[in-house]
């Protein structure tokens, strides 16, 4: 089956495409098409918007998605606003920076939070699959790690074994994270459906 990526994130595309490996074949969001404004109450909000002007704009259907990283702490917080927390054009750095601050002096069992991710496929003529996945974690005090992007250095997963998820490979990530769980459920439900290459 072939999708048009809405994101325009490498790092995200870059998933995307490793998660999914051979069950779908995923084209470059076009060039020509504008930023989309992410400014929806919800995931599903921003995801749909994204994969909506893509499909429109090439005809095809088109897969987007939307992360929130929700704390606790912080009243679930930074939520749906993670990828401008810092401010429009935040870095990754400057996200985890503000993230960190907005945290010094909470214990380490109140610092429990959680990723999801909303991943959504729209076809031209509107029709939509919708799959979730989230994964249960905690921010560390300080990053740790090399690899990944975002959040990736201080959070760190329920389902691992006390790493960040930049210290993990990204197979090990994959295999726990919220966009390796929603993107899984994606593939099973677009199978369901019997969303095959016919349709695009």
């Amino acid at each position: 089956m072939r999708l048009v990526c809405a994101s325009a994130n490498p790092d995200k595309v870059a998933e995307i495409e490793a998660i999914l490996d051979d069950a779908i074949e995923l084209l470059p969001r076009p060039d020509f098409v504008p930023d989309v404004e992410e400014d929806g109450d919800t995931l599903e909000d921003n995801a749909r918007r994204k994969a909506v002007a893509i499909a429109e704009a090439t005809g095809l259907p088109a897969v987007a998605d939307d992360t929130a990283l929700e704390v606790d702490a912080l009243n679930g917080w930074p939520g749906v606003r993670s990828a401008r927390y810092a401010g429009d054009g935040a870095t990754y750095a400057a996200n985890v920076a503000k993230l960190l601050d907005n945290l010094v002096g909470v214990p380490a069992e109140e610092r429990t939070a959680r990723f999801r991710t909303v991943v959504l496929v729209r076809w031209p003529d509107g029709r939509e699959v919708v799959a979730e996945g989230v994964v249960e974690g905690a921010i560390g005090e300080a990053p740790r790690g090399e690899h990944g992007f975002g959040y990736d250095p201080v959070f760190v997963p329920d389902d691992g074994d006390g790493r960040t998820f930049a210290e993990m490979s990204e197979d090990e990530k994959h295999a726990i994270s919220h966009r390796g769980r929603a993107l899984r459920a994606l593939a099973g439900r677009l199978r369901a459906a019997g969303a095959g290459s016919s349709r695009g």
